[in-house]
């Protein structure tokens, strides 16, 4: 019985420390944008065709030169 006394007091003060994380969370603005950065990975750089790695393909498999 003695126990309960000691975790509901832990419960009630971990409860509040949730809150107040997710109330920081979406003052600051981590909720505003959910689609974008998810999105993001797949795009492209535009710079992608001068990396190392895609001259390194493009050497392996041929890929980018054209057919006779």
């Amino acid at each position: 019985m003695i126990i309960l006394l000691m975790l509901i007091p832990l419960s009630l003060m971990l409860l509040a420390f949730a809150i107040g994380a997710f109330v920081w969370a979406v003052r600051k603005g981590q909720f505003d944008d959910m689609d974008t950065p998810a999105l993001d990975i797949l795009h492209d750089d535009e710079r992608a065709g001068d990396s190392p790695a895609l001259k390194t393909r493009e050497a392996i498999h041929g890929v980018g030169r054209h057919a006779d």
